[in-house]
């Protein structure tokens, strides 16, 4: 007789189904890379991934015990296709787990202001926002007024706002400072802010 490694899957096959638990033994090492590869390479969770590699080789046990596997295709691809089948149920589980049901009241998908684009009155009342913090800005020193340009409007760092200015970065921090809590001061006495 042959050694189990010699054989083919058909034969290996036909030992376990007649009570030969090492000729499966084999059929599992054989292709237990395979298969597993193909299943992480969709669940991308080694947990998930062992689990139904499990489930997989136990339908596949249950096959050949009750002979209802046929050898009309290759052992490997019969075992995929039944892996790939798991990987498809799981990834529907997965999916439906993951939908939010219209009718629980508790989650306000479409009150979330966070997600929302917004309503025209955001939309006013932001404009108006910057319109005001725009004219703040007029009244600032020109020292300042630059350092609120350059850092807000043309997005700079503080150290490319140091190198355009010729000053420290510190100097650039302390402008920025005195900016702001010249924009506070004038927002309060123009009633900007309450």
């Amino acid at each position: 007789m042959a050694s189990y490694n010699e054989m083919a899957d058909e034969e290996l096959v036909k030992l376990y189904a007649d009570g030969d638990n090492e000729a499966f033994g084999y059929l599992l090492l054989r292709h237990k890379d395979f298969i597993f590869n193909h299943i992480y390479s969709y669940v991308k969770n080694e947990d998930d991934s062992n689990d139904i590699f499990q489930e997989t080789f136990i339908k596949v046990i249950a096959c050949i015990r009750n002979r209802s596997y046929n050898e009309l295709g290759k052992f490997r691809y019969w075992v995929l296709r039944i892996a790939h089948n798991l990987v498809m149920d799981y990834m529907r589980a997965s999916v439906s787990s993951n939908l939010v049901s219209a009718e629980n009241e508790d989650f306000t998908l479409l009150n979330n202001k966070d997600i929302s684009d917004g309503n025209i009155e955001d939309f006013l009342i932001e404009d108006q926002t910057q319109s005001d913090l725009l004219s703040l800005v007029d009244y600032l020193p020109e020292n300042q007024q630059e350092i609120i340009r350059l850092r807000f409007y043309e997005d700079k760092s503080f150290k490319e706002i140091s190198e355009e200015l010729g000053c420290s970065i510190n100097t650039s921090l302390g402008r920025m400072r005195y900016a702001i809590l010249n924009m506070r001061k004038l927002a309060k006495e123009k009633n900007f802010i309450g």
